[in-house]
């Protein structure tokens, strides 16, 4: 099972995350886009498998900053492209690629254990 986490390092959702996997002894590669960044090409490749909408945290901080216009255009996809190249903050997190499926959904441990039976 190859498993990908994606997110900010010291975000607390991230956090119970790094937990759960650890508790049940799962191994991951961890990529922090706040620190390293994302691609234009990483972004494509979710949103061919989940909605360009579910990948944006809009209720974070970050979302209230930008204009009253995108953020009536997220549901766009080239606006919610445009959205989480512009500040990695506003991506949902964490965004787990487990045997090459996208799984946005934060932190359900119910919903977690079904992800990794």
């Amino acid at each position: 099972m190859s498993i990908s986490v994606y997110g900010i390092k010291n975000c607390n959702t991230m956090k119970k995350a790094f937990d759960w996997l650890a508790a049940k002894g799962l191994s991951y590669d961890f990529h922090d886009y706040k620190k390293a960044g994302i691609s234009d090409e990483k972004i494509a490749e979710w949103m061919e498998q989940v909605e360009p909408a579910k990948l944006i945290n809009n209720r974070g901080t970050t979302f209230r900053k930008f204009s009253d216009e995108m953020k009536a255009n997220f549901k766009d996809a080239a606006v919610a492209k445009e959205m989480m190249l512009e500040n990695q903050s506003v991506i949902k997190r964490p965004i787990i690629e487990k045997d090459g499926k996208v799984v946005v959904m934060g932190f359900d441990d119910e919903e977690y254990s079904k992800v990794f039976a």
